[in-house]
């Protein structure tokens, strides 16, 4: 295989000649990805990782001779710096194996085709890859913008046409419904006054994150503690992995974690994960505040989506929480958040060198709308600063 400087180089690995060459023919029919090498199991992964320097490594998870999450450590050993997409069918069982890849280093799932049906004719599945390939190979996310955004439900995106027409952008926002989010870089973040946001004792943290987020979830909610607020947060992710996710929140983190279901009573010190497939409403009730899972159109081509979780917030709570956007693809969060800072409310970004991916806090901070972008390490115990 000859590689070319200009093209990302993905590593395949798979015991299935059918996979491997159903995703060889989509990388390789694209103007900007190639196939440097394509392998059956782990240990071979390992062994060519530094040969080939891929810039993505699609790492399947059950495999002879050493299984995929065996294989994370041992090639982000060997390279650091690695990019590893699990990939992975959508059962309870690889979403728990997937999950505990994402504790050691991988940085998101993708799922594959099951049936030779769906290999044929899954063009689909082609648009969500290339999309979440291109992103996650663009250096922090910076070319995200330039990219279009998938036209079919696949994986954890949806139907541009099912975006919701009720939550245009405001007018007050640059940004249009339908118009690519354009941003910076780090050096083009400029903070809010922190004279103009509120003052008042929070009383809910928000957190939307997507691609890496997992990991950064991790990170900082480990570093919050004992928060004596709910913890709401909205993950890009499909239904099955969810509810494993909210379980490996709590095992990582000792906070009480779950998977948000209507009618739950929000809780200080414990932790909600918006369902797969659901927007993760809330409302008032005489004894404090209720989840509302909400089935209504994708917005942001994402569903749970964090605009309308924050949207919620400020009808119930007005300023007084705190949202903090973490890595992600896309701008999702960014049209609830300038309004949530136009009232004063207060939001903290991830920063550019700690993001994998700089869509979602990349939009938010170059917005200037942000009180503080911080490294994720530090993030964690700014937050508590704020709500201890």
């Amino acid at each position: 295989m000859v590689n070319s400087p200009n093209k990302i180089k993905v590593m395949l690995v798979d015991d299935s000649a059918v996979v491997r060459g159903f995703l060889s023919r989509i990388l390789d029919e694209a103007e900007d990805t190639e196939v440097v090498a394509s392998v059956v199991n782990g240990q071979q992964a390992v062994d060519m990782v530094n040969r080939y320097n891929p810039d993505i490594i699609i790492l399947d998870i059950e495999m002879p001779v050493m299984d995929g999450i065996t294989a994370v450590p041992k090639i982000l050993e060997k390279k650091p710096d690695a990019k590893i997409l699990m990939c992975s069918t959508l059962s309870t069982k690889n979403a728990d194996i997937s999950m505990k890849a994402m504790s050691l280093g991988a940085i998101d799932c993708i799922g594959k085709p099951t049936t030779a049906i769906n290999i044929k004719n899954d063009s689909e599945f082609k648009e969500s890859f290339l999309y979440k390939i291109r992103n996650i190979a663009s250096p922090h996310g910076r070319g995200a913008s330039a990219l279009a955004q998938p036209s079919e439900r696949s994986g954890f995106v949806v139907k541009p046409k099912q975006q919701s027409s009720s939550q245009a952008a405001p007018a007050t926002s640059p940004v249009s419904a339908t118009s690519p989010v354009k941003f910076g870089t780090t050096k083009d973040v400029k903070l809010v006054s922190k004279a103009s946001l509120s003052t008042m004792p929070p009383k809910v943290l928000a957190i939307g994150s997507s691609t890496g987020g997992p990991q950064a979830l991790f990170t900082f909610i480990s570093a919050l503690k004992s928060p004596n607020v709910p913890i709401v947060i909205t993950q890009h992710m499909p239904a099955t992995f969810t509810k494993i996710l909210a379980s490996h929140i709590q095992q990582h983190t000792s906070i009480p974690t779950v998977e948000g279901e209507d009618g739950m009573k929000l809780e200080a010190g414990k932790a909600y994960v918006a369902p797969g497939g659901k927007h993760m409403l809330f409302e008032k009730g005489v004894n404090g505040t209720y989840i509302k899972i909400d089935d209504g159109p994708p917005e942001n081509f994402c569903k749970p989506a964090v605009d309308p979780m924050i949207r919620s917030l400020m009808d119930i709570y007005g300023t007084a929480f705190i949202t903090v956007i973490l890595t992600g693809m896309g701008s999702d969060g960014l049209r609830s958040c300038q309004s949530f800072v136009e009232k004063g409310g207060r939001v903290i970004a991830q920063d550019e060198a700690s993001s994998v991916v700089w869509g979602m806090p990349g939009a938010v901070a170059t917005a200037g709308i942000c009180m503080e972008v911080l490294p994720l390490n530090e993030i964690g115990s700014y937050v508590s600063r704020m709500i201890f």
